[in-house]
């Protein structure tokens, strides 16, 4: 006998909702290579959190387990042998918009290593976290997101189980809403609107992140599957950047570390969604196919993550 849809959702875990197992067409070859080929993957069903982990929810997290970031942790010389000392310090990279047009070719016109940026200092010291309780947490590092789902009793997604939850059914669209990116001149994400990264005209009313719960989600109850944050997922990103570095936009690298040798000896991990960095003149990848390569000893101003719980499979009385 089959269960019923309100059975379904009656056990649904709190602040999650169900994306349904299938098959669909991952990937995109209208825009990046690495989002290349378009093939045919299939995922089981899992629920998913309706939104990013919080900055309440982590701080819950780290109450409970006095849980420290990487980026507030002490640095370990012999692991950055070639690093400026003045780098070997606790930190994370924070976004500085520029005063006009820069080089886009050079990521460090935008970005900059702050001693002192965590979850709690978003901008560095003198910063703080109060007030966006309900803004997605940032400055977490892959390992960050990892201990807090394993807290959670939760896991992060593949890179398949998160761009099947953030199509919400819609088979083939650009984005998870539709092919318009504003339908009928509503904004339906947190993104850059105007020249990155100088000119942000805050047409979706933000400018840095934004609640969790700001814009529509989409047709599977998702919130900021778009926009708002990257979120880390559980695949390592082994398809090598062929666009020039461009990339370096949404996925920076630790500036400790030296250019990338090609036995790089920093894995990293694919981050999915965009962010509230993403703008059409440098970075288009607020779209579910979108994908990066993070380093996994990196944190940022603008990653953050969500979790999902696999659903067991059926029992043999489930599928008569």
């Amino acid at each position: 006998m089959r269960e019923s849809h309100t059975t379904v959702e009656a056990r649904a875990p709190a602040g999650m909702a169900r994306v349904p197992g299938g098959t669909f067409a991952m990937g995109c070859e209208r825009f990046y290579p690495e989002e290349a080929p378009v093939r045919h993957v299939a995922v089981d069903g899992f629920w998913m959190d309706r939104q990013p982990v919080t900055v309440r929810e982590f701080r819950r997290f780290v109450s409970e387990t006095g849980y420290v970031t990487l980026a507030e942790r002490p640095v370990e010389a012999r692991d950055y042998p070639d690093a400026d000392p003045a780098l070997l310090v606790p930190g994370s990279l924070v976004f500085r918009r520029t005063t006009g047009p820069v080089d886009l070719r050079d990521v460090r016109n935008w970005w900059e290593y702050v001693p002192g940026a965590d979850w709690q200092h978003p901008e560095g010291p003198g910063s703080t976290a109060a007030g966006r309780h309900r803004h997605p947490v940032v400055h977490v590092a892959f390992e960050d997101a990892q201990a807090y789902a394993a807290w959670a009793g939760k896991a992060l997604p593949t890179e398949a189980e998160w761009e099947r939850a953030a199509r919400g059914g819609l088979e083939g669209a650009l984005f998870a809403w539709g092919d318009e990116f504003a339908p009928g001149g509503r904004m339906r994400a947190n993104t850059w609107q105007g020249e990155f990264p100088w000119q942000n005209l805050r047409t979706d009313g933000y400018e840095g992140t934004s609640p969790v719960t700001a814009f529509p989600p989409n047709d599977f109850g998702l919130f900021d599957m778009t926009g708002n944050v990257w979120e880390w997922t559980a695949d390592f990103f082994t398809q090598p950047d062929r666009h020039g570095g461009r990339s370096a936009c949404c996925a920076p690298r630790n500036p400790r570390v030296s250019e990338p040798a090609s036995d790089e000896p920093i894995p990293r991990r694919v981050i999915k969604g965009g962010s509230h960095l993403c703008a059409p003149n440098y970075c288009l990848r607020y779209r579910p196919a979108a994908r990066q390569g993070e380093a996994v000893d990196t944190s940022t101003a603008h990653i953050g993550f969500r979790c999902i719980v696999r659903e067991e499979p059926p029992s043999t009385a489930d599928r008569e």
